[in-house]
């Protein structure tokens, strides 16, 4: 369970792209990407469920909002506001839902947030989506992101699929088996090549359109 740090992620990263020529493209024309990690703890769990299906930009003018509304970000605090104050800061009804589920869960025991990073990646897993409204995409963001986990690849991600699809120079959009078959090959570092199939997809929308 050792989590990943910026010397051990510029190692996977030359590791990935001496074995990898299109990850090593990638660092060629956009540089490595920076060591992304998040604290462990509640906010960073409602963080990610703000970010389900929405940009990022939007999911982090919402926690904006909501940390304005806070004196602490602690699950007591979410579950002290009303629904109104919370879609005055831009979250949806469903992700409410969500969200006060976690809270709860975190209140009552059942899911011990605080001790996740002494857990096997599987036993985390388990943990985080027996919340409603945290999937497997979710409890892997936080396992890669707030545990430091090297070794995630979270196969429901459409920046993910989209980037693979580009990079790979696939025809057809890669399904989980698929994504699930070449993720093989970047173990045990499979958090650090889905951060550079990330860089790649980020730099690319970036990109200006260039017309002829």
């Amino acid at each position: 369970m050792r989590a990943l740090t910026p010397s051990s992620h510029r190692s996977a990263i030359a590791a990935l792209a001496a074995a990898d020529p299109d990850l090593a493209a990638i660092v060629g024309r956009h540089g490595p990407p920076a060591f992304r990690s998040r604290p462990p703890g509640f906010r960073t769990l409602v963080y990610i469920i703000l970010e389900q299906q929405v940009s990022l930009a939007s999911a982090r003018a919402t926690l904006d909002k909501v940390d304005a509304l806070l004196p602490a970000f602690t699950p007591a605090a979410w579950l002290s506001l009303d629904d109104d104050a919370l879609r005055s800061a831009g979250v949806s009804r469903q992700k409410q839902r969500y969200s006060r589920l976690a809270a709860q869960a975190i209140e009552d025991g059942a899911l011990p947030l605080a001790t996740l990073a002494l857990r096997r990646d599987d036993r985390v897993r388990t943990l985080l989506t027996a919340v409603p409204g945290i999937g497997p995409w979710t409890a892997d963001c936080y396992l890669m992101l707030a545990l430091r986990r090297p070794d995630l690849w979270p196969t429901g991600d459409l920046a993910l699929v989209k980037a693979v699809q580009a990079v790979k120079g696939l025809e057809d959009t890669p399904g989980p088996e698929a994504l699930e078959a070449l993720g093989e090959r970047y173990r045990p570092f499979r958090s650090v090549a889905t951060q550079l199939f990330w860089h790649y997809y980020l730099n690319r929308k970036a990109e200006p359109v260039t017309r002829p």
